[in-house]
């Protein structure tokens, strides 16, 4: 027996059907001859023939026997029963399967069955007299027998899922069976004429939309017309008109912005380009194109407002004072673009609007982070649909003016991708010595950047292409000291607070013992962003206390914050209590601002295998073979001792990245300190890559580094000689509480806490 699979047919019992010889070929396992029997399975989806699994098949199908092949290889099938279908097992080429006949409900009388059928046949004679094709089908139609023939027949144009094609076959009720197949041809013939009326009334409306439009541009006309004669009725023509005539655009510009006002005039208001050449000359018309003349500049008005509203950044200010002299001796924008770098929360972009309020001008901050594509920049042609100009000119028609102070944010966080590569948009932006001629591909017109002062912030130039950066200059922005951070939470967060939360000045105490508890046991970061969310906290919850009670006066104590704030939240690495071989404190910086961080290493019986954990990154790793190198060299008699141990080298916390060239002397000093067995004293900390000669190499963030070697306790730190010249930029404050012994060999270090 031929088992052949099925899918999104009508099968039902005693009706004919004619195949290709391939039809049946393919599937069967012995030679093809008439009078063989054939079973129908029914698939529940269209799935390839390797993929077929027992369960893909619906539990009910049809045999079949070949009646005869003709000579032109058509086989003509008839089916017979329906049958359950039971062990299917499928094979390479073919597939077998065991059937047993399905017994049938006899419910539905021959004569009304012949009768249906005959109302089926009229219906359907009717249906397809008034088409071109109606006596081809009608010959069709008049050669049927019965309702299985006609549905089967018109099975590939019923509107019926597989599922509702399978459920007729699965119908024991033949009156049921009967209905189904009566209603899927009604509808069949209900939804043909359906179909007709719709394109007939398409058509209709068609036409009417071709008159509408012949009218409306006959309006058009008139409307023109009238708005001669009456000039207050103003169109959108004639505003564009008068804008670009009072706009003092360059030559360029005004030419383009003509020849897209004469296209809105020839497309109408109903045009399919209307609203593109709108908001086109809507945008242009709405940028300042005037140069407006320089004003001086009074440098000590413009430190008052710097020092208003920010405490501390002493070097950032003193620079920022510089460039505004620059441009008021140049009278234009000049000097250097400055990239304002540093941990987030330090001020970095609110200065920006400092900076715009001290020189009396405009501002736009751009946000920059995640943009990776380079239309983001120029802007997209304006033959793509939906295209927008670039957020530049977008900050610079923002502002109201051209010559606005413009801070593009987070710098180091461009991408790019297969749209192209922003960071490159972005040199003929803050390029002096190109960017007056800035062409927006959305505008396709210059338009002249010289006079708009860019300011770019980041958290790090790692990430900032070559090109970019060299265009700029880094100012950093160390962080803020605890002193420093206790002047802005009294100068500027608690009074910024206060008004937030409805609090009245005098109604709310916090001494400084509480803000310094708050700086040092609920924020870590270099700036005051985590500060100003805990003082908000705070105030949030002494509202609810001044609403139960208006007539309390609020005074925060220590005791306090743990019910205002709950459990202290860092818990900051701190000096180690007990000196032990292996183990010494260097010293880290992260983008949240300078840690300590302890190496640690230890030797146990082994054949020499080094061990390192601790997520370190290549450089690390590089850093531990140059120290393991000069420690061989500096103690051979003691290292010989890794000859017969393994040496485990880690540095927690396990869980964290750690990569940077700054751990080398701390290394060299661990190691030196295991296999002598000298313990480093725990008042020491250090920082500093070291080279294969022994010499300590110059490191970075230096100020953070300093600042968390002084909050952690520690007394006395290392530092490479070549950064001597970066301890103008630690706080006072800090430098009063530590030791700093500047190093240019790693035997310094040595000869003072290992000796000989």
């Amino acid at each position: 027996m031929i088992v052949r699979p099925m899918y999104n047919l009508v099968l039902l019992p005693d009706v004919n059907y004619y195949f290709k010889n391939d039809f049946l070929k393919d599937w069967s396992p012995v030679q093809i001859e008439a009078q063989e029997r054939i079973l129908f399975l029914v698939l529940r989806d269209n799935k390839p023939r390797e993929e077929l699994q027992p369960e893909d098949f619906y539990p009910i199908g049809v045999s079949a026997r070949i009646d005869s092949i003709e000579e032109d290889g058509s086989i003509h099938v008839h089916t017979l029963e329906r049958v359950d279908i039971s062990e299917i097992e499928i094979h390479d080429g073919y597939i077998e399967a065991e059937a047993c006949v399905r017994a049938e409900v006899d419910d539905l009388p021959k004569e009304e069955e012949s009768e249906r059928f005959t109302r089926i046949q009229r219906a359907l004679l009717q249906f397809v007299q008034k088409y071109q094709w109606g006596m081809w089908a009608r010959s069709y139609i008049l050669q049927w027998n019965n309702m299985e023939e006609a549905v089967c027949t018109l099975t590939e144009y019923l509107n019926l899922t597989p599922d509702e094609k399978y459920q007729i076959l699965a119908a024991d009720s033949e009156r049921e069976r009967f209905n189904r197949m009566e209603q899927a041809i009604y509808e069949l013939v209900e939804v043909s004429k359906v179909s007709e009326e719709a394109q007939s009334a398409q058509k209709d409306d068609q036409e009417q939309l071709y008159r509408e439009a012949a009218i409306k541009k006959q309006i058009g006309y008139l409307q023109q017309e009238l708005d001669e004669m009456h000039p207050e009725n103003v169109t959108d023509i004639q505003m564009f008109e008068k804008k670009i005539e009072e706009s003092k655009m360059n030559e360029t510009a005004r030419k383009e912005a003509e020849k897209v006002l004469g296209r809105m005039k020839q497309e109408g208001q109903d045009g399919h380009e209307y609203g593109m050449l709108y908001d086109y000359l809507d945008f242009l018309t709405s940028l300042s194109w005037e140069m407006p003349e320089s004003s001086p500049v009074d440098l000590d008005e413009a430190q008052r407002i710097l020092d208003e509203d920010h405490y501390g950044l002493k070097k950032v200010k003193e620079r920022i004072i510089q460039q505004i002299a620059v441009m008021s001796l140049n009278k234009k924008q000049s000097g250097s673009i400055l990239l304002f770098t540093g941990a987030p929360g330090t001020g970095k972009t609110s200065i920006g609007q400092s900076i715009a309020r001290a020189l009396g001008r405009s501002y736009a901050r751009i946000s920059l982070g995640g943009v990776r594509d380079e239309a983001e920049i120029r802007g997209h042609r304006r033959t793509y649909i939906g295209a927008m100009p670039g957020r530049i000119m977008q900050g610079i028609k923002r502002s109201g003016s051209s010559n606005p102070v413009v801070v593009l944010d987070e710098v180091d966080k461009l991408s790019k991708d297969y749209s192209g590569d922003p960071a490159s948009a972005l040199l003929e932006v803050l390029d002096p010595e190109q960017n007056n001629t800035f062409t927006d591909h959305y505008l396709n017109v210059p338009y002249d950047l010289s006079n708009v002062l860019f300011i770019c912030t980041a958290n790090t130039t790692d990430t900032i292409p070559e090109p970019l950066l060299n265009r700029m200059e880094v100012i950093s922005f160390s962080g803020y000291t605890e002193v420093e951070k206790l002047q802005i939470a009294k100068r500027h967060l608690i009074p910024k607070a206060e008004k937030a939360m409805g609090i009245p000045e005098e109604k709310l105490e916090i001494p400084e013992d509480v803000l310094r508890q708050i700086i040092t046991e609920y924020t870590m970061e270099s700036g005051v962003r985590g500060l100003k969310k805990q003082i908000d906290a705070m105030c949030r919850a002494l509202a609810v206390r001044l609403v139960k009670n208006p007539d309390e006066k609020l005074s925060v104590q220590p005791g306090d914050l743990r019910t205002l704030l709950g459990r202290k939240q860092l818990h900051h690495d701190m000096r180690l209590t007990e000196a032990d071989p292996g183990t010494v404190t260097g010293l880290a910086w992260t983008a949240a601002g300078g840690e300590i961080l302890y190496i640690e290493s230890r030797l146990m019986r082994g054949d020499g295998k080094v061990t390192i954990t601790g997520q370190l990154g290549d450089v690390m790793k590089e850093s531990i073979q140059i120290a393991l190198s000069l420690v061989k060299i500096y103690y051979p008699e003691e290292t010989k001792v890794l000859e017969d141990h393994d040496l485990h080298i880690h540095i927690p916390a396990g869980a964290i990245p750690k990569d940077g060239p700054s751990a080398g002397i701390t290394l060299v000093t661990a190691l030196s300190s295991l296999v002598t067995g000298k313990a480093v004293p725990t008042e020491y900390a250090m920082t500093g890559e070291v080279s294969l000669r022994g010499y300590v190499l110059p490191i970075g963030g230096l100020p953070e580094k300093l600042m968390a070697a002084q909050r952690a306790g520690i007394e006395k730190v290392f530092i490479p000689q070549d950064n001597v010249e970066d301890l103008e930029d630690v706080a006072e404050e800090v430098k009063e509480r530590l030791t700093i012994i500047p190093v240019r060999k790693i035997r310094d270090v040595l000869d003072v806490l290992i000796g000989e």
